[in-house]
């Protein structure tokens, strides 16, 4: 079985266990408005894959604002994220 890892949180949270609040977001202006529902930054930005290594790859980031949200969503989105398990 292959889980994104929100996929994952939403398993997590339909049978009681905890999981931090998260948002998958297919535009930056849905990654912002992600933010505005969570609260205060700072928040982690992760491009969602099938496989480990996304941190070293890029694909994590601490942002502590919405301009950086937008950023990396407009830098990921669309695009292939490449790790050493991919």
């Amino acid at each position: 079985m292959n889980l994104h890892e929100y996929q994952a949180k939403q398993l997590f949270a339909r049978y009681g266990l905890p999981a931090p609040v998260g948002y998958a977001c297919t535009t930056p202006r849905e990654a912002e408005e992600a933010a505005s529902k969570i609260g205060a930054g700072p928040w982690v930005v992760k491009c969602q894959v099938h496989a480990g290594g996304r941190g070293k790859a890029g694909g994590v980031k601490v942002v502590k604002s919405k301009e950086e949200i937008r950023a990396f969503a407009e830098n990921w989105l669309g695009k292939r994220l490449v790790t050493y398990q991919t």
